[in-house]
């Protein structure tokens, strides 16, 4: 394998520069952490985290820097980056080295105390393994959501999330079980009744539905559309609401009853009353209803 940018002439430089080069080349993005387990602010906006240190949330990516230097969006496994002069001012000063587990298609269980690595060895298939300061990074093969405090001492760190590197660990690296999936999924809070505007029947307007076993069957295939949603759930009841209201928004054949079950079924997928709420409200503005 080449050696990533003369990776024999900074052996001598700093360890933690030499590790990260070796994590690049591995496909794992490293970035230099300062005391503490703090990222460094890579660039001159943002030197001694006065950004906070956190990737621009609004975007849904790195920071608007000139280079990404915020948290774990700085990870790179571009070795000139990791290498060049910006960074190796990060590394004369870092105290460790961070990697982004997401990027490398990895997912970190840390289990902060000893009453999480017992729960951990009772109810998780066994991984590569490293131990910590105060507990062990469990690791697995496969990316996904991060989030902490899923239990008693347990962080999931993976996407848009950063851990501390303490070495390859002993163990075989395993795939990443539905288990762990399953921890940062929460149970949905009960539906709470909220008053809806329903629009009134246009003037002089006419109901098509023969029968409401029409308006039962296309409520009841919103329901399906909206908890069969994967992903984009906001655009999904947004869209979903549009097409009920497009279709049955006129005639005043649509109740609050029809439309409360569509407001559970978007409150079941994590949806809040206050997102239902806008996604209808702006259905209605769309179709012109709001005022009818």
């Amino acid at each position: 394998m080449t050696q990533p940018t003369d990776i024999r002439r900074v052996r001598g430089y700093r360890p933690y520069l030499h590790t990260a080069l070796e994590l690049a080349a591995a496909g794992v993005p490293p970035l230099p952490l300062r005391a503490g387990k703090v990222p460094f602010g890579n660039c001159r906006t943002c030197a001694n985290n006065v950004c906070g240190g956190r990737p621009n949330m609004k975007t849904s990516g790195p920071c608007t820097c000139p280079h990404p230097c915020h948290g774990w969006a700085a990870a790179t496994t571009d070795p000139h980056v990791v290498n060049s002069p910006t960074w190796r001012r990060a590394w004369r000063e870092a105290a460790g080295v961070a990697y982004h587990p997401g990027g490398a298609g990895l997912t970190v269980v840390d289990l902060d105390n000893a009453d999480a690595i017992m729960w951990a060895r009772a109810s998780l298939p066994a991984t590569r393994n490293m131990p910590t300061t105060r507990g062990e990074h469990w690791l697995y093969l496969g990316a996904m959501q991060s989030a902490n405090a899923v239990r008693p001492g347990v962080d999931i760190k993976s996407t848009m999330a950063y851990a501390r590197w303490l070495g390859p660990g002993i163990g075989t690296l395993t795939a990443l079980p539905d288990v762990v999936r399953a921890l940062i999924v929460k149970k949905p809070a009960p539906a709470r009744p909220v008053a809806i505007a329903v629009p009134a029947p246009t003037a002089g307007g006419q109901c098509p539905h023969r029968t409401p076993t029409y308006l039962d069957r296309g409520i009841a295939m919103a329901e399906q559309r909206i908890t069969e949603a994967r992903e984009a759930v906001h655009a999904t009841v947004y869209r979903t609401f549009l097409a009920v209201l497009s279709t049955h928004g006129r005639c005043g054949c649509l109740t609050e009853t029809h439309t409360a079950r569509l407001f559970t079924a978007a409150q079941a997928k994590g949806e809040s009353v206050r997102h239902c709420t806008d996604a209808w409200t702006n259905a209605l503005t769309t179709l012109g209803l709001s005022h009818v």
